[in-house]
Formats: C-alpha cells, structure tokens, sequence
C-alpha cells in the first residue's frame, strides 16, 4: 500500500525527480561516442537524426526510470526509509497508476521518433528499438523482472552500451564495425558499474524484498571487485584497441583513467547509503566525460587528418 505523503514536489518538478535526470546521462553516453566514431569514420553527421537518436534514447532511460519507479513502489519494496533517493511511488508523490502512465508516455515519445529513425535506418533500427523498449519495461516488470535478477548489468551493457552506439554508429553510417562494438562494451561497462552501486547501496532491502541482484549473489566482497572490473574495463578496452593495428591514435579518453582507480578505492571504502549515493552520481559522470572526450579525440584527429 501507498503511504499518502502531505508535502512533495507537483508538476514538472514532480516529473523531472521521477526521471531520475542524474541517470539521463547513461542514455546520452554512448550517442555522444557513436556519434564521434561515425564522425571519424565518414567525415560527416546527419544531425537532424542525430538529434532524434538523442532524444529516443532519454525517453527510454526516463520511461524505464519512472516504469522501476512504480513497479517497486506498487509492490512496495521501495519505501519512504530507503537508502538512496526518493521515489514518487514510494513517499506517496504520486500513484503508482499515474507514474506508470508517465513511463508509457515516454515509451510512445521514443517509438513516435522512433519511426522516423526506421525510415533512415531500415529494420536494423526497428529491430533495436523495438528490443530496447521491450527491455525497458521487462526490466521492472512481469513475474521476474530484470533488476530483480543477476542479470541487470548484463542488460545495462547490452542495451545501454552496445546497441546504443552500434545504432547511432548505424544510422549515420549504413554499417557496424568492430570498434563501435568495443566502444559500445567500453561505455555500457560505466553503465553497469552505476548499476553495481545502486544495487550494493540496496543489498540489504534488496534481500528482504527477494531480489537475486548480483551485488546479492556474490557478496560485499566481490562486488567491490566487480565494480572496480567494470570500472577500469573501459580504460584497458581503448588502450588495447589504440595499440592494435587499427588504432585511430585516440589517447584522450585515457584521461580520465586517474578518476577511474580513484573511484574503484571510493567503492572500497563506502559503507553507507550516503557514500554510495556520491559515488553513483561520480561514476555517471566518469562514464560522460570518458565518451566527451573519447568523441573530441576522434573529432580532433578526423580535422586534423583533412588540414
């Protein structure tokens, strides 16, 4: 049951704690780096669908924000006691009922622009966007959603990380290469890594409610290493492409490799709620200033190759 709250945000300040904006990066992350790749590739950027791809891409980061939003706090596993940041469901912002029309309104915005990316890109496109919407809502939905199960992370990278880049990489370039894979894996590994955070800050409600998370399955211990392994992945996956026979010469993301083992140690040091509730929103921004720079590098090295 939903505990009536007297006081919270209304309106569009409502809509905007719902969609979790600290989180909307994850969905920009890997657009911004396929992007840059396919700039590096081709010389060249469709914006109108660029744009588009963008804004697709937040509706269905927001749309399953909100959808997680009401399906933990309809069955009430979220409460007003949780560790990490209010839910609407959960304080009694809003019904769970109402929330869920807010996810399924952002569902149709990503599928509404997401004829438009039909049309430039063929099925590929609707095969991703259909895949992509279908996982958004599995993820918190049915008898055993996704974020109930080991299988989150696994989701974050696949979804958030390989499909998004290879897509946009796709759309502005009729083709998949195997550095947009590797980039997609790069990315979607931070994104996974937020996943482990939120998911290590819940460990014990996540346990009473019945989830099998991964952070629950292997423990404390091993969920600092998991971390830390999806922290540094991507710095070891540019590294390695850079010194292969295809490597563009991109060494700008590395960067931010510093930031990477800072986080890595934070992780191991925090215990409570409040230390993984900073390191979540670090680790997000870690991921957007690795793709940031990851596209300047190429973007760079593409001018400065036609001077």
């Amino acid at each position: 049951m939903t505990i009536q709250a007297e006081h919270g945000p209304v309106g569009v300040q409502l809509w905007l704690t719902g969609v979790r904006p600290r989180t909307l990066t994850i969905a920009a992350s890997p657009v911004i780096a396929g992007a840059g790749l396919a700039y590096f590739d081709t010389a060249a950027l469709d914006w109108p669908v660029l744009a588009i791809t963008l804004l697709c891409a937040l509706a269905i980061q927001a749309g399953t924000n909100l959808y997680n939003d009401a399906a933990d706090g309809g069955r009430g596993h979220d409460t007003p006691a949780r560790l990490g940041p209010a839910r609407l469901t959960a304080e009694g912002w809003a019904s769970a009922a109402r929330v869920r029309l807010g996810a399924m309104m952002c569902f149709s915005a990503a599928m509404l622009g997401g004829l438009y990316l039909i049309h430039a890109g063929g099925w590929p496109i609707l095969l991703i966007g259909v895949l992509s919407i279908a996982s958004g809502y599995a993820y918190s939905a049915g008898p055993a959603p996704l974020s109930h199960s080991p299988l989150g992370e696994l989701f974050v990278i696949a979804f958030f990380g390989v499909a998004a880049v290879a897509g946009t990489y796709f759309l502005q370039t009729g083709t998949v290469t195997a550095d947009a894979v590797l980039c997609g894996l790069a990315v979607g590994s931070f994104g996974a890594a937020v996943l482990m955070v939120n998911n290590s800050r819940d460990r014990s409600q996540d346990r009473v409610a019945g989830r099998r998370t991964l952070a629950i399955l292997v423990g404390p211990k091993l969920s600092r290493l998991t971390y830390a392994l999806l922290i540094l992945a991507p710095f070891a996956l540019q590294f390695i492409n850079e010194l292969g026979v295809s490597g563009s010469g991109n060494w700008l993301p590395l960067l931010t490799a510093p930031f990477g083992l800072y986080l890595a140690w934070q992780f191991h040091c925090a215990r409570a709620g409040a230390d993984f509730n900073i390191l979540l929103v670090q680790t997000a921004k870690l991921q957007l200033a690795f793709s940031i720079l990851y596209t300047l590098g190429l973007v760079a090295l593409r001018l400065g190759s036609a001077s």
